[in-house]
């Protein structure tokens, strides 16, 4: 250190200095920088031109007419709409008091290390999420169809497909996902916390709801946001489980655009981007507050 001192009280003496190397940035940075401006540009930009065409005062085209609030006056005025979002939150708010249930329970089971079939078990509730879409809309049919004819030649009982196959689709998906975020909490949980209540007395269904399951509780309610937000916004699912006379706020959007794409249609994908956008931050806000 003290040549280094020394060496630098010489240069200024002598009034020189050494260079100083400039840094550059690599090519794989520039171009792995690129990429992330293209894709989030590739992503976002047709979102954001379809909530700014949803203030458009053109009734038709995608040229620019003035500012207005009509379209939103007419949506909050349609009763179809509103019998559909209505449909819709009765599907998203059953699905996921049932999902969230079983899939804490489910959390719950594998956080116990040992029983046989654990690892089967782990992998198989995976499924849902890596699956296609399509792929567990088709399945779930063909569920329900092979489950109506037997049900037919044991006891007699006409099934047909509702509101309620609709639901039980919606559960199907969602317990993966809320496995998965209570899992999470879980994994971080202190079991000693268990240990020094055990010590102290208290029993096992004093030690769950008094210690465990507050400090899992945001990690519960986070799921049960995703849960909700994966059933507002699915369409495919539904489409293939529901029956006549069921129609979501989703499939109501999916009709309208087969005739024409109007200002209304921009402006319920706007309320639904905002409502999904406000359900998902709220979720990862939950889990990073019980990580936090």
């Amino acid at each position: 250190m003290a040549k280094i001192l020394a060496d630098k009280r010489i240069e200024t003496q002598h009034g020189r200095s050494r260079p100083v190397a400039k840094r550059h940035m690599p090519w794989g940075t520039w171009a792995l920088t690129l990429n992330a401006i293209f894709v989030y540009t590739f992503l976002y930009v047709p979102i954001i031109v379809l909530v700014l065409f949803s203030f458009n005062a053109a009734k038709v085209g995608a040229q620019w007419q003035g500012f207005t609030l009509q379209w939103y006056n007419e949506l909050f005025a349609d009763a179809r709409l509103g019998d559909a979002l209505w449909t819709s939150l009765k599907i998203a708010g059953s699905s996921t008091l049932i999902a969230t249930t079983i899939g804490t329970l489910a959390a719950l089971a594998l956080e116990k290390r040992g029983w046989w079939g654990r690892k089967t078990f782990d992998t198989a509730l995976y499924l849902p999420v890596i699956i296609p879409d399509v792929v567990m809309a088709v399945s779930l049919l063909g569920f329900f169809t092979l489950a109506f004819r037997q049900f037919q030649a044991l006891i007699g009982l006409n099934l047909a497909m509702g509101l309620w196959t609709v639901i039980i689709s919606h559960v199907a998906f969602n317990i993966s996902f809320v496995t998965v975020v209570v899992g999470t909490s879980l994994a971080n949980f202190d079991r000693r916390l268990e240990e020094a209540a055990a010590d102290l007395g208290a029993t096992p269904w004093q030690t769950f709801w008094r210690i465990k399951f507050p400090l899992i509780g945001p990690g519960v309610l986070g799921g049960a946001l995703l849960s909700f937000t994966l059933s507002l916004d699915d369409f495919v699912v539904t489409f293939f489980t529901r029956g006549p006379g069921v129609n979501t706020l989703t499939t109501e959007v999916y009709g309208r655009i087969k005739k024409s794409i109007s200002p209304e249609i921009n402006a319920i994908s706007s309320l639904m981007l905002l409502a999904s956008t406000t359900l998902v931050v709220a979720s990862l806000w939950m889990q990073r507050r019980r990580q936090a």
